[in-house]
């Protein structure tokens, strides 16, 4: 099952990949106090219309290069 995550694009500079931030909050084991991490993914794009601070889907898929092995579902 490939893994489907939310994120908000940081940067469209280089063509058919885009940077995307994806954040995530967990509660301590142990303190308890809610936790924000956050990861940045380059993710492969072709046919969809993006800006910058736009939402999107991003799925995992076969390695499309060294860096990139997500692609956009939708906005």
């Amino acid at each position: 099952m490939a893994k489907i995550l939310e994120g908000k694009i940081l940067a469209i500079k280089t063509p058919k990949t885009a940077i995307v931030l994806i954040e995530r909050k967990f509660r301590h084991p142990m303190y308890k106090k809610v936790i924000k991490r956050s990861k940045k993914f380059k993710v492969h794009y072709e046919n969809i219309k993006i800006q910058v601070g736009d939402n999107v889907l991003i799925k995992e898929t076969r390695p499309i290069s060294k860096d990139k092995s997500f692609e956009i579902i939708k906005k």
